[in-house]
């Protein structure tokens, strides 16, 4: 026993030595991996007019990284919109070497200015600015398409039924055709030097700046026309 104390020392000095330093060498760096997500979601939705707020971050690894300079870069899915849940991976660098790759996963609630309507809406009701209101609601799957402003939904009619004190999404409403098919119209035809009129017939419906199919009465002939009014389309000329 008495041979082998000697060797227990040694080997006592050794590890007293070694297991510090490596504690030591590895540094809790969860709040640097937490600062960078939270600086790529505010750079992703900067330009989008929303106020952003990052519900959660959530690390399931432990972050001991090695002592020194780390660098981060943040990898997310190109298609991203910059709202709701994602999974996401934070690349970890030092001296241009990969040390580890962190999954993250982050919930992100997102608000912005949306059209609400005020009351129930009828299927191809006429919209007016009475039944709607400018309001800051949070961004889901169901409204990410709502429109921004009160001018994108006034005038148009409602495609389906619209339920009250609901985000009014842009694919819900259309414009109201101001040219009927099969109504007669004056199709003109103008530049800086002369101007043109002939009756004609409406082969198409459309709204103001739509482009539909109209007969001209003279020639026979039918021509794409655009919409200026209830009686009135343009052709090139």
């Amino acid at each position: 026993m008495k041979r082998l104390l000697p060797h227990i020392f040694i080997l006592f000095l050794i590890l007293t030595a070694i297991y510090p330093y490596k504690a030591l060498s590895a540094v809790d760096r969860e709040l640097e991996v937490r600062e960078a997500v939270t600086a790529f979601v505010t750079a992703r939705t900067a330009d989008m007019g929303w106020d952003v707020r990052i519900r959660r971050i959530t690390i399931s690894d432990a972050l001991k990284l090695p002592e020194g300079n780390v660098e981060y870069e943040i990898v997310a899915q190109q298609q991203w919109e910059g709202w709701g849940n994602i999974n996401i991976m934070v690349l970890a660098r030092q001296k241009d070497r990969l040390i580890r790759n962190i999954p993250v996963r982050i919930e992100v609630e997102a608000l912005a200015d949306m059209v609400v309507t005020l009351r129930q809406i009828e299927h191809g009701t006429s919209i007016t600015a009475t039944d709607l209101v400018l309001q800051r609601r949070e961004i889901t799957q169901s409204s990410h398409l709502a429109a921004r402003t009160l001018d994108a939904v006034i005038g148009k009619k409602a495609r389906i039924t619209l339920r009250a004190n609901q985000p009014v999404r842009t694919d819900q409403v259309e414009k109201v055709p101001l040219i009927k098919s099969g109504q007669m119209v004056t199709i003109i035809a103008e530049n800086g030097v002369m101007k043109i009129s002939v009756t004609g017939k409406a082969h198409s419906s459309g709204a103001e700046g739509d482009l539909i199919r109209v007969q001209n009465l003279t020639s026979l002939k039918e021509i794409p026309a655009r919409v200026i009014d209830a009686t009135t389309v343009q052709v090139a000329f």
